[in-house]
Parts: structure tokens; C-alpha cells; sequence
């Protein structure tokens, strides 16, 4: 009596068109562990550029409130007598300008200057733009055609020929800078939300709340606003570098805050005619802006590499 034969498992048949049916590889465990281990150290990467950018903004924060009790002397003091001391000279470490004012003081209480108008202006023109886009996207028909018919026609002009023209009408001062940069600025705002809203407002959890008799108010106010902050961040973080480097230019060109008021560009414009004889006075106010501008762009990169899912995908 002969063995059994062995049991021999069933030939694959081959799917229409002779190609062989698709198998569904088991996932790696070996591969999952290591792209849990990199997560850490790609995250650490970007927030190696982040924290310098945290650092240079803390300092200059903590130098602008503390203005008072840091800088050595009264900003507007004036001593002729020392007028153009070069660097290091002793109770001068950074020099002083034509009239004699402590270099290192005036850029000090410039910065209280820069960044109050930088997040004064990123408040009343988000506020501004986060509204008209919210009322544009989730209303649409004649008020949406409106309000971007406005926008089209503001972006028409560029933000710095306005920022002149309204300037030179009103002269300089303070809150007039504040006000005119301000209203100006909605624009980009208020397309970005438009955008998100449009977007939003078709997603399950909006339409199962206006179908549990929520009111328009409370669908924009908890339900669509809060979703579409990130990208408005971001935008508000380089904005915030854009605002500063736009009122020192103002300043530079004397329609901004009055040459009296220690800012940044107020002192590059008093020591654009001293290059050479009195370089300091122009070369620390533009190091101050552009160690700011840097690192609030810094900040602003990796608020957008954290907020945008697609980039934290590739990690």
C-alpha cells in the first residue's frame, strides 16, 4: 500500500489580463519603530532655527520693557560736546550720533518703538481681515462681491506707495503710522480666510450643526473660526517682520513717527550722512532691524512647518 501523497496547495490563477491579483504587504514593524525614533530628532532639527529666533526676540522684548532701567542715559538728551564719539569710548560703548545722543540708548528705546507698532498694526489689521473674510466666505453673493472687489482694487496699488501717499497727507506721528498701516493691511488677512471659510463651512461638522439649529453666529464663532487660525498665524508672524522693516522705511523717509521719537529708522536717517565719518550711527539701528526681522521669520518658519500638516507628513 502506497504513502499518501502530500497535499499541494491550490495554483494561483492568475487575475483577467494575466496579471497576478495585487497582495497587501503586513506593515514593517521594524520600519514603524525607526520613523517613531526620527520624529523626535526631525522636530528637535526644526526647532534649532526656532529656539535662536525665540532667543533674539526674547532679548529684544526684554530690552524694549525694560528701557527705563537698561539704557544709560535719556534718549533725548543732547550733548554736543560729544557728538560723534566713536565706539568704546569710555560711558559711549556704542558711539553717538551727530548730536551727541548715546547710540546704544536710542537703539534700545527703538526697539519699544518697532515692536509696538509692529503688533499694534498685526492686531487692528488681522482683527480688520479675519472679519471681512469671515463675513465674505460664509455670507458670499453681493457682500462676498464687495468686499473683494475692495480688496482687488487695494492690491492694485503697492502697500508702500499708499503707505507715502496717505503719509505725506497726514504727516508724521505715532498714531497716525499706527492707524494708516493698520487699515491698510487687511487685505491679505481677509483673502486667506475667505479661502479657509470657503472650504470649512462644507465639512461634516458645520452641516451637523447647522442642522441641530446652531445660528450663523455661533457656526463662525466655534465651529469655522477656531479651524482657521493656523494659516492666519503664520501669516501674522511674517507680517510682524514686514510691518517693522515698512515703519522704519517711513521713518527713514521722515513720514513716519516724528524725528524727535528714538526708532530705528529715525537713526539710520540721521546717519545716512555720516557713513564715513560717523559709520556707527546708521550700522547698529540697521543690525537691531535686521536681527528682529530674522528672528521673528525664524519663529514664522517653523509656525508654518507645525501648522502645515503636509510638512510634518515628510518627517
Amino acid at each position: 500500500m502506497s504513502a499518501p501523497s502530500p497535499v499541494q496547495a491550490p495554483a494561483r490563477v492568475p487575475a483577467a489580463g494575466g496579471l497576478a491579483p495585487l497582495q497587501h504587504a503586513a506593515p514593517d514593524p521594524t520600519a514603524e519603530r525607526a520613523t517613531r525614533r526620527r520624529r523626535p530628532y526631525a522636530w528637535a532639527r526644526r526647532m534649532k532655527l526656532a529656539w535662536a529666533g525665540v532667543a533674539i526676540l526674547t532679548i529684544v522684548v526684554l530690552l524694549a520693557i525694560g528701557a527705563p532701567l537698561i539704557a544709560p542715559y535719556d534718549p533725548a538728551a543732547i550733548a554736543l560736546a560729544d557728538r560723534l564719539k566713536p565706539p568704546g569710548t569710555p560711558g559711549y560703548l556704542l558711539g553717538t550720533d551727530p548730536l551727541g545722543q548715546d547710540v546704544l540708548t536710542r537703539v534700545i528705546y527703538g526697539a519699544r518703538i518697532s515692536l509696538f507698532v509692529g503688533f499694534v498694526v498685526v492686531a487692528i489689521s488681522g482683527a480688520l481681515g479675519i472679519t471681512l473674510g469671515l463675513i465674505s466666505g460664509f455670507y458670499g453673493g453681493l457682500i462676498d462681491d464687495l468686499i473683494m472687489r475692495v480688496a482687488e482694487i487695494q492690491l492694485a496699488f503697492p502697500n508702500i506707495i499708499l503707505y507715502v501717499a496717505v503719509m505725506a497727507v497726514l504727516g508724521p506721528g505715532l498714531d497716525k503710522v499706527i492707524v494708516v498701516m493698520g487699515i491698510v493691511g487687511w487685505v491679505t488677512y481677509s483673502r486667506i480666510e475667505r479661502g479657509m471659510v470657503l472650504s470649512t463651512k462644507e465639512r461634516e461638522y458645520v452641516q451637523a450643526a447647522r442642522a441641530l439649529g446652531a445660528s450663523n453666529g455661533r457656526i463662525i464663532l466655534r465651529h469655522i473660526l477656531p479651524n482657521t487660525l493656523g494659516p492666519i498665524t503664520v501669516v501674522a508672524s511674517f507680517a510682524l517682520a514686514t510691518t517693522i522693516i515698512t515703519e522704519a522705511s517711513l521713518s527713514f523717509l521722515g513720514l513716519g513717527v516724528p524725528p524727535s521719537v528714538p526708532s530705528w529708522g529715525n537713526m539710520l536717517a540721521s546717519g545716512r550722512n555720516y557713513v564715513q565719518s560717523g559709520w556707527w550711527v546708521a550700522t547698529f539701528p540697521g543690525i537691531a532691524i535686521t536681527l528682529t526681522v530674522i528672528a521673528i521669520n525664524l519663529i514664522g518658519d517653523w509656525l508654518r512647518d507645525e501648522l502645515d500638516p503636509m510638512l510634518r507628513s515628510q518627517d
